[in-house]
């Protein structure tokens, strides 16, 4: 229950072209829950530790490294809702050791313009959150941000590679 005391939570959206990609093509690799090291750079490692891939209830571990095996940063998230109709996820922070509290996540991959999806999609990103202490309402939005563009990025250049070697 909440208290008219606690401080209003964190919200925020970003958006990410993929002029080259499709919705077709984009949310399979959104989708797989257990894949987000592949293109978040700032994610070293991902992977399962209980529940069933692509069901609510699953739950993975994500952390960031030094580079020499140490682990800077945690956490784990649960997968809440997918409908893969509508091309959308919504997972949660559980547990972590950056502050994180309280916080939800819809991730969605949008057809451009309203059109049909094979001519460029969006990716949404947007969370909802306990304010962090020791972090500004606005690093928390620009990590977003930067995050989203990074994987737009990552996803354009792998299904373009995909592509090239699927032409050889």
């Amino acid at each position: 229950m909440s208290n008219d005391n606690d401080p209003p939570k964190w919200e925020a959206k970003s958006t990410a072209k993929l002029c080259k990609s499709s919705v077709e093509e984009v949310w399979p690799l959104v989708e797989d829950f257990c894949s987000f090291d592949k293109w978040l750079p700032t994610i070293d490692t991902c992977h399962k530790i209980e529940g069933s891939n692509g069901e609510p209830g699953l739950v993975r571990y994500c952390a960031a490294t030094d580079g020499g095996g140490g682990v800077l940063r945690w956490c784990h998230e649960k997968l809440v809702t997918i409908d893969p109709s509508a091309r959308c996820l919504s997972y949660q922070v559980l547990e972590n050791n950056m502050g994180i509290k309280g916080y939800m996540s819809t991730i969605k991959v949008i057809p451009m313009d309203g059109g049909d999806g094979l001519h460029g999609c969006l990716i949404e990103w947007s969370f909802l959150a306990d304010p962090v202490e020791g972090m500004s309402f606005g690093d928390m939005a620009n990590y977003l941000d930067l995050g989203l563009r990074a994987i737009a990025e990552n996803i354009e250049k792998a299904l373009e590679k995909s592509e090239l070697q699927n032409i050889d």
